[in-house]
């Protein structure tokens, strides 16, 4: 390896100065995207639950609305 001059040294570092702002942008950009995906994820996530919980819900009202048809019909006998 050869040495370097001092104008080289200074030329390399700026090089790579500007390759580190460079990689800093892209990870910054690359860390909003992870963000968007994980809220997304979480948004899924509720999303979900959400719709569990009012299908539980629908299958509460419909157990109470067959059991009241089911005392209606036998409270009406046929032939009373």
């Amino acid at each position: 390896m050869r040495k370097l001059s001092r104008l080289e040294l200074l030329e390399l570092f700026v090089e790579k100065s500007k390759e580190v702002e460079r990689l800093k942008a892209e990870l910054a950009q690359a860390n909003k995207k992870l963000e968007d995906r994980r809220l997304l994820c979480e948004q899924t996530g509720n999303i979900a639950q959400a719709a569990l919980e009012i299908n539980h819900i629908f299958e509460q009202c419909q157990q109470a609305a067959d059991d009241y048809l089911a005392s209606v019909r036998s409270a009406v006998k046929p032939g009373q």
